[in-house]
């Protein structure tokens, strides 16, 4: 193949994806001006309000990473 057919596809690729996005972001704009995006986070059992709980594989990370 020719050398610029081969990049007339690539820069044909990178503005479609970039058409693609631009759409994507303006639908999320108007979304969340809307007010219709919620951010609520899964609740856990027996997790207190003001402490979340960590993994268990997670509770000892400074040893495991060698911390002072």
């Amino acid at each position: 193949m020719n050398k610029n057919v081969v990049i007339a596809i690539v820069l044909g690729a990178l503005v479609l994806i970039a058409g693609v996005q631009a759409f994507q972001l303006f639908t999320l704009k108007n979304t969340l001006a809307e007010g219709q995006f919620s951010t609520s986070a899964p609740t856990q059992s027996g997790a207190t309000a003001g402490s979340p709980s960590l993994p268990s594989n997670l509770q000892n990370l400074p040893s495991m990473v060698g911390g002072c």
